[in-house]
């Protein structure tokens, strides 16, 4: 199955750019690319994609703008990732609290880019890890009220011990490349930890993962000094 993606972002060479890397995916296309919100809002619901990439500072409409009307529409089985420059908390806390399923910096690498948009399409949420490593120790409080006794992890005891390392350095948010650069390893190995550490906790994706941590006392035990 093809992923069909429409993009928004008013900055032509940016939009052209990303076109080209997605278009060069076996399983993505891109149907449409606009320059504003509005534009996209009327291009989504003229061909309806799978997948909507917005700009969060667009003219006529910006990004946070056109999320809420795409949602309100009523597509659930529709995705939006926001893409910025700016990772300011009012934009993050925004931009989850509409419901998207991925923010990411425009700053992310290509691949990493499009590891997101498959994140999202499968209906996980994907933030940036740069993102996700600032607000973790602001958004511990918040995500979990009251923690559980260390030790209580359930399903943490059938980790190795490579996998138990790997999910506290993602739950302390870094990224697959960032991990691979702590633990010497190459990256799909890492990925391969990953999708493991994941099953065996039943969680869906990284932010859970980080939910998970923090609620069962492990994330004080990340040791990242070495980045």
């Amino acid at each position: 199955m093809t992923l069909r993606i429409v993009i928004a972002d008013d900055h032509a060479m940016f939009r052209s750019g990303l076109r080209a890397v997605l278009d060069a995916q076996p399983d993505m296309t891109c149907v449409a690319d606009v320059g504003d919100g509005y534009s996209a809002v009327e291009a989504t619901r003229r061909l309806r994609p799978d997948l909507v990439i917005l700009d969060v500072r667009m003219p006529k409409m910006d990004g946070l703008a056109a999320t809420h009307e795409l949602m309100a529409a009523g597509n659930k089985d529709l995705k939006v990732v926001l893409l910025t420059t700016f990772d300011a908390d009012d934009y993050v806390r925004k931009a989850l609290a509409s419901g998207v399923s991925g923010f990411v910096l425009k700053s992310l690498p290509p691949e990493e880019l499009v590891t997101a948009i498959r994140v999202a399409a499968r209906g996980d949420t994907y933030i940036d890890p740069s993102v996700t490593r600032r607000l973790v120790p602001r958004l511990a409080d918040a995500l979990v009220p009251t923690a559980r006794p260390r030790g209580a992890a359930p399903g943490v005891d059938r980790l190795t011990a490579r996998e138990h390392e790997v999910f506290l350095l993602m739950a302390a948010g870094l990224s697959n490349a960032e991990i691979c650069d702590q633990l010497y390893v190459g990256s799909q190995t890492v990925k391969t930890h990953v999708s493991r550490v994941l099953a065996k906790l039943g969680l869906r994706d990284r932010v859970h993962a980080v939910r998970f941590a923090h609620h069962h006392g492990l994330i004080e035990q990340t040791d990242t000094s070495g980045l």
